[in-house]
This record gives structure tokens, C-alpha cells and sequence, in this order.
């Protein structure tokens, strides 16, 4: 599966919150996420208009880790 294009980092966190990611605090231009589900997990995403594709890819693919599903796995779970 893509990834999403034209993705705001307002709109992967609201995404996030389907795998029970909470917005902690927001510092500026960067919003931290934290979770609790599978143990203690943080992630920060820049609060940008549109998400370039490599920062994208990156913080999925650390969401993914964390949860222990495959890329393609997640990208159906947030996006479909």
C-alpha cells in the first residue's frame, strides 16, 4: 500500500489515536504523541501542512515497531 500524500501531522494524529496514541504536548511546530498500549511509546510529529514522504515513512515505521505489525498492516488500520 502508498503512503498517503498531502498528509497534514495534525491529520496523523488524529489517525494515531485509533492505536491509542494521545497528544502530550506541543512544543512550537511539533506535536508529541504518547501511548501506553504495549508498553510506553512516544513519537513526535511536525505539525506541517503536508508531511514530506520520508518523515511520513519514518514515524510509521516506528509506530509499526511498536506495535508490532507490518507497515502495510498499519497504513489499513489508519487509513482505511
Amino acid at each position: 500500500m502508498k503512503l498517503p500524500r498531502d498528509l497534514s501531522g495534525r491529520e496523523l494524529a488524529q489517525a494515531l489515536e485509533k492505536l491509542g496514541y494521545r497528544v502530550g504536548s506541543q512544543t512550537g511546530s511539533h506535536i508529541r504523541l504518547t501511548t501506553l498500549q504495549g508498553g510506553e511509546h512516544h513519537v513526535t510529529i511536525p505539525a506541517h501542512h503536508a508531511l514530506k514522504v520520508g518523515a511520513l515513512s519514518g514515524i510509521l515505521h516506528d509506530v509499526a515497531a511498536h506495535a508490532r505489525l507490518t507497515r502495510d498492516q498499519l497504513l489499513q488500520m489508519l487509513f482505511e
